[in-house]
């Protein structure tokens, strides 16, 4: 394991903080370096919170399913069913909530009017400004394309984030940490910014990362402990709704073209193993999460580092999750694909 992550901290220019988490089986590894920031030096452990920007998306296809589990909503429900009356008077029957986790809806990737107040800002907070009344008057005006087609958004993932909200009548952070972080005992997670890791983008630390009109698709922060815990009850389900919702939310659902997409997890098949992915980043911070269900394996990689065109952070994660996987001796699926 130490050998498979050692050049990962090389592969996130500017990091000051690196965590790797890993369980197999009954086997389980965290490997820390660094500390949270250079202004402020604390060493990082298993439990230093970094940002993990779209992985956020993740625990929002899980809340999806944990809700259509008790019934409060359904996943081929129009997403227009849970929002007020006009809130999105061009979005039609089509675009439901299964589409938008996963991608499929038409949605543009970002909100109208977000990328143009977003440009000046795109190097520390883009997003800062664009609150929850920037989103409602985005979703005014959005309209979709054809629904079937996968395209990823940011947009449509935060937009289901809103309609689950609408559907329990509670702020999308209050009812994530209600249905999913408390049950799981996620303790480091939630999408408040401290205390956190310092960020850092080409070497330069960067403000905390902010999300306020679009908390479903970016906010949280966690540590690789917690990601451990949460990757771990998708491969041995807690009881009750949550835990059937875990096994509903690994399910592949719709095409990609080079993968499959589950409730928000991208899934990959080689060798007759599995994997399921995904990756997040900010402007400070680099996270990828992943977990094979066919070797029951888990993997978390947090660099206080932003993605920049030269890093290959998550590149050198997937590889690694994928050498762990392969490495087993587990149980094969028929469906194989490599990547």
């Amino acid at each position: 394991m130490r050998d498979l992550v050692a050049d990962l901290p090389a592969a996130a220019p500017g990091a000051t903080g690196v965590a790797v988490a890993f369980r197999q089986g009954d086997d389980e590894l965290v490997l820390v370096g660094g500390t949270t920031g250079r202004a402020d030096p604390r060493p990082v452990t298993g439990r230093t919170r970094f940002e993990v920007g779209s992985l956020t998306k993740t625990f929002t296809g899980l809340l999806l399913a944990e809700m259509a589990d008790r019934g409060e909503v359904d996943l081929s429900d129009p997403v227009r069913r849970h929002l007020p009356v006009g809130a999105v008077p061009h979005l039609g029957r089509e675009v439901t909530l299964e589409r938008l986790a996963t991608h499929t809806a038409g949605l543009p990737r970002l909100p109208p009017g977000l990328p143009a107040r977003a440009v000046p800002h795109w190097r520390t907070n883009p997003y800062r400004g664009f609150g929850a009344a920037d989103f409602t008057a985005a979703l005014r005006r959005t309209r979709a394309r054809a629904p079937g087609r996968y395209r990823y958004s940011n947009f449509g993932v935060a937009l289901l984030g809103e309609a689950l909200a609408g559907a329990a009548g509670r702020p999308y952070p209050e009812l994530l940490a209600e249905r999913v972080l408390r049950p799981l005992g996620l303790d480091d997670t939630d999408c408040s910014t401290s205390p956190q890791v310092t960020g850092h983008l080409r070497g330069r630390p960067r403000p905390p990362w902010e999300i306020p009109g679009m908390p479903a698709a970016g906010a949280l922060r966690s540590s690789a402990l917690d990601l451990l815990r949460y990757l771990t009850a998708h491969l041995v389900p807690v009881t009750g709704p949550l835990g059937r919702a875990a096994a509903e939310a690994s399910r592949p659902r719709a095409s990609a073209g080079d993968h499959e997409v589950c409730l928000v997890w991208n899934l990959r098949r080689r060798q007759g193993r599995e994997l399921l992915f995904h990756s997040g980043g900010t402007r400070g911070c680099t996270a990828f999460a992943a977990f094979s269900p066919t070797t029951s394996t888990v993997f978390v990689a947090l660099a206080n580092a932003g993605p920049t065109v030269g890093a290959s952070f998550v590149r050198r994660a997937y590889e690694a999750a994928w050498s762990l996987v392969c490495r087993t001796s587990g149980p094969r699926v028929s469906n194989t694909r490599d990547p």
